[in-house]
């Protein structure tokens, strides 16, 4: 809601602009997030040089899993599983498991880091992805979830997330995120980071360096009996001293035995109820923009960009929450 800045003095209904009182009130802090996101998206992002927008090429069959590799329970329908109610909490065994899982999910990730050059597709990292892990003895979580086609999502530029990968070429420039979820003896590790393709304006540089800071400073908050609100506070909190916004529509969420489950964790400002448990694990994964944090989906129901085409990035981790603090697991 807009602030009046000016008022007439009662009494006179002639006054000059010049006589008019200014009124000073204090601006609450969701009103000083709404005032820093008008101010954004007023101004047209003109320091980035304008690319031409994502299209989408040619999506390959799915790739085969071998029959010997167990497949969640989601595999074989296309229809979108529910969130999970139950928190994920688990004991020394399933915390163990855990580790395993999140550990492979951040090699293969780092792995899919070093395939970011001009002119390499998304497919082909998403084939070079798929095959690291079955080789592992794992199955790629996102294939078969939903109905998602592929192995990995790949979000390019002005994608938010949720990109399927297909036959574009990256460019010189472009940005793109990588996001890994694997299946290991029952088990779901997830994370995800922004890669640079080849030269990357210092733009966009900053856009992801923060990002990837208000991961960070979300994770810092989180230890037993902390509350889930605070890591939205803290990364809006940060996302705002540089201008970005923080998308709304997409959230963390528990991550174990289950793919998806509650506590969904929201990471603009917010007054999520509850706190954080000993034992368990959860996603946080923040998306910036730099300009509108609305979007659009494509009509393959996955896709999703920012509304006005701005640069979006995100960063994600796999968290542990102890007794002092949180293990980043999709750590290797």
């Amino acid at each position: 809601m807009k602030t009046n800045a000016f008022a007439f003095v009662p009494g006179n209904q002639s006054l000059s602009r010049k006589q008019f009182v200014v009124l000073a009130r204090k601006i609450t802090g969701l009103e000083e997030a709404m005032n820093i996101r008008r101010e954004r998206e007023l101004k047209v992002v003109t320091k980035v040089k304008k690319r031409p927008p994502l299209r989408r090429g040619r999506v390959s069959p799915r790739l085969p899993v071998p029959d010997h590799i167990p497949r969640p329970p989601y595999v074989g329908s296309d229809i979108l599983p529910e969130i999970a109610s139950e928190h994920q909490i688990h004991d020394s065994e399933g915390i163990a498991k855990m580790r395993a899982a999140c550990e492979l999910a951040a090699r293969v990730l780092n792995f899919a880091g070093t395939l970011v050059r001009p002119s390499v597709t998304t497919n082909e990292i998403d084939k070079a992805v798929h095959q690291m892990i079955i080789d592992s003895g794992a199955y790629p979580s996102p294939l078969g979830y939903g109905g998602f086609p592929k192995s990995v999502c790949t979000s390019v530029n002005e994608c938010m997330c949720h990109g399927i990968p297909d036959s574009r070429q990256l460019q010189n420039g472009d940005i793109i995120n990588i996001d890994v979820t694997v299946y290991l003896d029952g088990y779901h590790g997830d994370t995800s980071k922004t890669f640079y393709c080849g030269d990357v304006s210092d733009e966009l540089k900053n856009l992801v360096k923060v990002t990837e800071e208000c991961l960070e400073k979300g994770i810092a908050v989180c230890k037993d009996g902390a509350l889930f609100r605070k890591i939205g506070k803290r990364i809006s909190e940060h996302a705002e001293k540089y201008g970005y916004g923080v998308v709304e529509r997409f959230v963390g969420h528990g991550v174990g035995t289950v793919f998806h489950s509650e506590p969904i964790i929201i990471h603009h400002r917010n007054d999520k109820a509850g706190c954080m448990v000993e034992g368990q694990t959860f996603t946080i994964e923040p998306i910036l923009s730099m300009g509108s944090i609305d979007s659009i989906t494509w009509p393959d129901n996955w896709t999703t960009l920012t509304a006005d085409g701005s640069p979006a990035a995100q960063f994600e981790h796999t968290i542990l929450i102890t007794r002092t603090g949180a293990e980043i697991l999709t750590k290797c």
